[in-house]
């Protein structure tokens, strides 16, 4: 057997020891290296660059790089294989993960049990007593799914390749469950509950994803899933149950299902929304009389994809643009220089040049050459203010679609709950200057991690037995954006920026 090679990652100051001819991106990603195309050589968010030692120039490379980058050092590292000993310099951008300790009511049970939300980039896990509803510990960690693609339609397109769903399926399995022991260190757990959107429902089950990969993306089988440790391979005292509970239709997940138990949106006497922003942005409205639900297909740009310079909501990302006695001002997450730009950022770097003249509510950038210099070395090009009005006309028109469905106006809207990290930090001026939300601001409330609340809320209510949740179900009434006869109309009308 081979000696194994030694790579050192700078600025880090780890050395890892791999096996010679191995892919760096196996080990790569748990250092915060990103594979947003899923290591198709598509993308370059994956670039390292070679400090010390040898890595040869593949043909990908060839085709990411220009001949100064690659005599620079710069490589894929989806491409590169430890063939001998290497410094690599790698941007670590540490992500910011939304725990929950929000109170709830809650009926007093017995033991322990453990909420996990399964995001499609992150994961957070909190340990519940039962008798109390303290949490007694949190584990975070990213998804190690997206060393296979960022987005779920890349990992839905994965899964479809030979050998793929039981890829994902094993690594999103092994991650929670080592999150799952470390929580609970011994101690006997009373049950697990899970939540995510439907392909991370789909994916952690092991179902078949490819009726989510066209028109009408409607899924099999997306009831509640319940599993035993045990068969999971997890090392957990007690063997408790594991429940991944139920979506609500299409690619509204049990994440959704989740929040609308966090809200008490189906108890409401008054219209609320509740609206998770993402590659699928997911749009509920209603009250107890009942409510509806759809998807819109926003594309990535909210969470950075697509965006020459976009990334996640990381250290690096410019996550605020401000308007400050007629000079431009980007705040970066991590108080360091801009490595890229998340979707909060880009938002309100779009609401800035409306303002200044930049930009006109067609979308066309006015700035002088291609591009708009926003804060060096990260700029903005036409094309990237195009994937903001897609994703932008997307959740404007769903949201209208979903409202007409139930013959309400936006102005009977009294509160709109926005979930995720997403929701979390955009500014609610920007999203009405550039028309995504047309609710006055104090009507808009960001709600942090409804999904992982509502989990929690999950483990209590399930002692009621698991129909509980096939009751909220019945209320919530999904419909398809792309079979509404006026989507198209709606949609294209939404692609200007006009203001709320």
């Amino acid at each position: 057997m081979s000696e194994p090679v030694r790579i050192r990652l700078h600025p880090l100051g780890r050395e890892l020891a791999l096996e010679r001819g191995a892919l760096l991106k196996d080990t790569l990603f748990a250092w915060g290296v990103e594979f947003p195309c899923g290591g198709r050589g598509l993308c370059k968010r994956c670039r390292v660059r070679v400090l010390e030692g040898s890595l040869p120039v593949t043909e990908a490379d060839r085709q990411a790089f220009s001949d100064s980058e690659l005599a620079a050092g710069w490589r894929l590292g989806c491409h590169a294989r430890a063939e001998g000993p290497l410094t690599l310099e790698v941007g670590q951008w540490e992500t910011a993960i939304l725990a929950d300790d929000t109170p709830f009511e809650f009926t007093a049970s017995e033991g322990l049990g453990i909420a996990v939300d399964v995001g499609t980039t992150t994961l957070v896990a909190q340990l519940v007593d039962l008798a109390s509803g303290r949490v007694l510990g949190v584990r975070t960690a990213l998804n190690p799914q997206a060393a296979f693609g960022a987005d779920v339609m890349s990992r839905i397109e994965y899964a479809l390749t030979p050998g793929g769903l039981i890829r994902l399926r094993d690594a999103i399995r092994r991650e929670v469950g080592r999150m799952a022991e470390e929580l609970a260190a011994g101690r006997e757990l009373r049950r697990v509950v899970l939540v995510g959107n439907t392909p991370m429902h789909h994916l952690f089950a092991g179902r078949d994803v490819e009726p989510l990969s066209h028109v009408p993306f409607q899924p099999k089988h997306d009831g509640l899933e319940m599993f035993q440790t045990s068969e999971l391979g997890w090392g957990l005292n007690g063997n408790p149950p594991v429940f991944f509970l139920p979506c609500l239709g299409g690619f509204v997940g049990s994440d959704v299902l989740a929040g609308l138990l966090a809200t008490r949106l189906l108890e409401s006497d008054r219209l609320v929304g509740l609206m998770d922003l993402g590659t699928n942005g997911e749009i509920v409205f209603g009250s107890r009389a009942g409510a509806v639900c759809a998807s819109a297909a926003a594309g990535p740009a909210f969470e950075g994809g697509r965006i020459r310079w976009g990334m996640r909501a990381a250290t690096g990302a410019i996550a605020e643009v401000l308007l400050r006695d007629g000079r431009i001002e980007c705040r970066v997450l991590g108080h360091t220089e801009p490595r890229g730009i998340c979707g909060s950022g880009l938002v309100d770097a779009a609401a800035v040049a409306l303002e200044t003249g930049l930009l006109d509510e067609r979308g066309r950038l006015l700035c002088n050459g291609e591009a708009w210099q926003l804060c060096p070395p990260v700029v903005l090009t036409q094309k990237d203010i195009r994937e903001l009005q897609l994703a932008k006309a997307a959740i404007a028109a769903g949201v209208r679609i979903v409202l007409r469905r139930l013959g309400r106006r936006p102005e009977e809207v009294s509160r709109l709950y926005l979930a995720g990290a997403f929701g979390n930090y955009i500014n609610r001026t920007s999203a009405r200057r550039i028309g995504l939300l047309e609710l006055p601001e104090e009507r808009i409330v960001p709600a942090g991690n409804t999904a992982l609340l509502g989990a929690k809320m999950a483990l209590f209510l399930i002692e009621q037995g698991t129909d509980v949740f096939e009751q909220v179900r019945r209320r919530v009434e999904h419909i398809s954006l792309a079979a509404d006869p006026d989507f198209q109309e709606i949609f294209v009308e939404q692609m200007l920026f006009t203001p709320a």
